[in-house]
């Protein structure tokens, strides 16, 4: 390891790497400019260490940015040392992972920086679907730099000291409360963090994705031995229905859920779980939230919002890059109503639409609730793609709530008459029952045998192969 051993750089990849698994590449590097007395400034391994190591015995490259050299500042060299990594990892394979300690852009430097930054995102678009980038901002992470964390697969960042922004908080006009920098702001309101906490509980929880994540896109995730009963009985799994990410954690092997982005949009869940040790991603409506302790922290109706439609896009588009299975709990009964979500809601809802049926990984829709309208369709609904669709057997499907289509359609009619009117609707067009025998759902099932047959249906589609048209890319 170089002579900057001792830094924080050095000591944060010893903690995420297995132990004595690090080899540096490149220490000897240092800044070639010579402008602004720069040469005077002492600049070892020019404020990054780059190499590679072991995760639980799994290859990864790994740059650290230290903040004690010229502030972990980026220049030609600083930059040409992680797109030297980037070319590394392309070759073999394996996984980058970025930990972020910088004041930004080198000024002296100036356009040699400002092509090293452009290279990087360069890299970094080449990379993207074909190997899995993981960020950890840990430090400060400013303008340019948060541009190369935004590129990433996942941002995990450090819950106190760590800021990120494109802008400074006090160059935001009119900004006087809010310190748009941390990581309660870029989690929760703008979806940019996956995962909030310690520097210790980082670097762990970097490890853990690690090991249910493929390296590349052409590698299978890392098969878990299996302990847990295939066919184990989930007792009271209705009673979890609200919370999705509770439902997803009991129907997994051993329990195991990683979630990401769960500050963001929580009307929707997205995230990692084990079906016979395979890793299978999932996105989940979601109406209720219980926190460590049982108790209820949050509550939403059954709708669509624009940040959980965009939320789920990214999330399924990740994961048909990487030839993850698809899990969807779908208990949506429409839209959310308001002005500030009608800006986005068409063209979130539009993206979430192609890129599930985009997807050519295998599909799996289980509905727990409320199925209606267009938010069914768009909860990969069998039309939109899904391989199989299962249904509890209280779940609705249809076009609207029965008492409201009954309100609708026998307007003029009386209270007793819409109401019977309600109970026809609900029994012909609302009812589990009515879309299965229409074919839109292939099993109606008890909650309780929800592991064993969500197993079943992915160990069948496991050899699933499907072809789509011609083409460079879409437009959606």
């Amino acid at each position: 390891m170089s002579n900057t051993a001792q830094s924080s750089a050095a000591a944060r990849i010893a903690a995420l790497l297995d132990e004595n698994s690090f080899v540096e590449i490149g220490k000897s590097v240092t800044a070639r400019s010579t402008d602004f007395n720069l040469t005077d400034e002492k600049a070892p391994s020019d404020g990054v260490i780059t190499g590679y190591g072991l995760i639980d015995d799994s290859l990864v490259y790994v740059f650290s940015q230290d903040a004690q050299v010229l502030g972990g500042s980026l220049g030609e060299m600083h930059a040409k040392k992680i797109t030297r990594l980037y070319d590394l990892a392309m070759k073999m394979g394996a996984p980058v992972i970025g930990l972020l300690d910088s004041t930004g852009l080198r000024l002296q430097e100036s356009t040699d920086a400002l092509n090293a930054f452009a290279e990087l995102y360069k890299k970094m678009s080449l990379a993207s679907g074909v190997i899995v980038q993981i960020t950890a901002v840990l430090g400060c992470c400013g303008g340019g730099l948060a541009v190369a964390a935004g590129m990433s697969d996942f941002v995990f960042m450090e819950k106190d000291k760590a800021k990120l922004f494109v802008n400074s908080p006090n160059a935001l006009a009119g900004n006087k409360d809010d310190d748009t920098s941390t990581a309660a702001f870029q989690s929760a309101s703008t979806g940019l963090v996956d995962f909030v906490g310690s520097e210790e509980d980082i670097l762990s929880q970097i490890r853990t994705l690690i090991s249910i994540l493929p390296a590349n896109n052409e590698d299978e995730a890392p098969y878990s031995e299996v302990t847990d009963d295939l066919n184990r009985i989930c007792a009271d799994l209705e009673n979890a229905a609200g919370d999705s990410s509770i439902l997803l954690s009991q129907i997994s092997d051993d329990n195991l859920f990683v979630e990401v982005k769960g500050d963001y949009s929580k009307e929707m869940v997205t995230g990692f779980l084990k079906l016979n040790g395979t890793t299978v991603g999932a996105i989940a409506n979601r109406t209720e939230v219980y926190d460590e302790k049982g108790e209820k922290t949050a509550e939403f109706k059954p709708v669509l919002s624009a940040g959980g439609c965009e939320k789920a896009s990214g999330f399924v588009r990740f994961c048909d890059a990487f030839d993850i299975p698809l899990l969807t709990v779908t208990n949506a009964s429409g839209f959310l109503a308001s002005k500030h979500n009608e800006y986005r809601i068409a063209k979130a809802a539009a993206g979430l639409s192609y890129n599930l049926a985009s997807a050519t990984v295998p599909k799996v829709n289980l509905i727990v609730g409320k199925a209606f309208g267009s938010a069914y369709s768009i909860m990969n609904s069998q039309g939109l793609g899904a391989d199989l669709t299962f249904a509890w057997e209280d779940s609705q499907i249809g076009m609207m709530d029965a008492k409201l289509a009954a309100g609708i359609m026998y307007a003029n009619e009386s209270g007793d008459v819409q109401k019977e009117k309600a109970e026809v609707f609900a029994k012909a067009q609302e009812s589990a029952e009515a879309a299965a025998k229409r074919g839109y759902v292939d099993t109606i099932i008890k909650a309780e045998d929800t592991r064993k047959m969500v197993i079943g249906a992915f160990e069948m589609l496991y050899t699933k192969k499907e072809d789509r048209p011609a083409r460079k890319h879409g437009t959606v």
